[in-house]
């Protein structure tokens, strides 16, 4: 049965309120330009459309349709198996975007167009990768890709997507995560279990007000953390259960915030069971006596202690001195140390034997 413009627009839930949403609009199965081409399109109308839970096939928006004024658009749990390119270039104030349990494969590279884009979930769907123009969404705050089949990440995703506070991967494919990851200074909350992981990025330091990391169900891949895991000084809940640890980083000791430690699952020699069972803060003690124990004269984890000393994970270790360079018996000039007799002793060879002094 054909639809007047009236009965259609009856059908809509038009939100005229910035600050007080209500809820999503429904469209029509059937939109043409016909039927609203004479309604006034302000810029508070149509800005939350919600197309879910519709078996659609296709979408079903004309392409005289002014995209622009939609800021939330919900097409979620459909039959989807492809967002047209011009579709998504035309979303230009699109703010939250979910396109979750579909059934695509791939993104549009045109979702780079969408520069206001602050959430995105594209969950439970078949995507084996995410666009390189993803990382032109600078406002992203809250990425959501569980659920599908990826192997990788864009490799420079930490530069480029430097809003983002809240990224979820879990259920995937992916062996690693960029080593870009470590510059996304903003992020609070990260979820990567149930994927292959064999390791995370070495260098942790920057991710200052993470909060929340999972990377628990990456099974028999993931059997060691990184050293830099004590340098993440807002981590309140870490989460490495059933996974193939044997020891954890002596720098675990150095999370003051740490409050939920979960690592069950994993065949544990450091720290032992009995002080495992006394839970979180028995662990913390362990591993900071460990570190300044026997390792503390170790170069690699001293240089460490330098690190957690300088973010303020660290205090209170009594650090035997080390000597950093080399000082020459007798004060000698420039020109002195630039003569033939000299040279020799700052060839790399001489620099960095075990010896502690030179010798003529």
């Amino acid at each position: 049965m054909m639809m007047n413009g009236e009965q259609m627009m009856m059908m809509m839930k038009v939100d005229y309120s910035k600050s007080r949403r209500k809820p999503y609009k429904k469209f029509p199965t059937s939109l043409s330009s016909s039927s609203i081409s004479h309604k006034t399109m302000g810029a508070e109308m149509h800005e939350v459309v919600d197309l879910s839970a519709m078996s659609l096939d296709t979408l079903p928006i004309s392409s005289n349709y002014n995209l622009a004024i939609i800021h939330v658009l919900d097409i979620s749990n459909n039959n989807l198996q492809v967002i047209p390119e011009s579709l998504a270039a035309r979303l230009l104030n699109m703010v939250v975007l979910d396109v979750h349990s579909n059934q695509l494969k791939t993104l549009p590279n045109s979702i780079g167009c969408l520069s206001k884009l602050k959430t995105l979930n594209v969950s439970g769907n078949h995507l084996e990768s995410l666009p390189k123009t993803i990382e032109n969404c600078r406002a992203l705050e809250d990425l959501n890709a569980n659920f599908n089949q990826l192997t990788t990440l864009p490799d420079t995703i930490g530069f480029e997507l430097v809003n983002i506070k809240k990224l979820s991967v879990n259920s995937n494919k992916l062996i690693f995560l960029p080593s870009s990851t470590s510059h996304l200074t903003n992020l609070r909350h990260v979820d990567v279990r149930l994927n292959r992981l064999r390791s995370l990025p070495n260098d942790l330091e920057n991710l200052i007000n993470l909060e929340v990391l999972n990377v628990s169900q990456n099974f028999q891949y993931l059997d060691k953390l990184p050293y830099s895991i004590g340098l993440l000084i807002s981590l309140v809940e870490l989460d490495i259960s059933y996974n193939k640890i044997t020891a954890l980083p002596d720098s675990i000791g150095c999370l003051k915030r740490l409050q939920k430690l979960s690592v069950e699952g994993n065949p544990l020699v450091s720290p032992p069971p009995m002080v495992v069972e006394k839970g979180v803060q028995a662990i913390k003690e362990y591993m900071s006596e460990k570190m300044t124990g026997a390792h503390q004269n170790s170069p690699k984890k001293t240089s460490w202690i330098g690190k957690l000393k300088k973010y303020g994970t660290f205090n209170g270790i009594k650090m035997t001195p080390e000597r950093e360079g080399y000082l020459m018996p007798n004060y000698r000039t420039i020109d002195g140390l630039a003569s033939p007799r000299y040279m020799g002793m700052f060839s790399p060879r001489r620099l960095f034997s075990p010896k502690s002094h030179f010798t003529r």
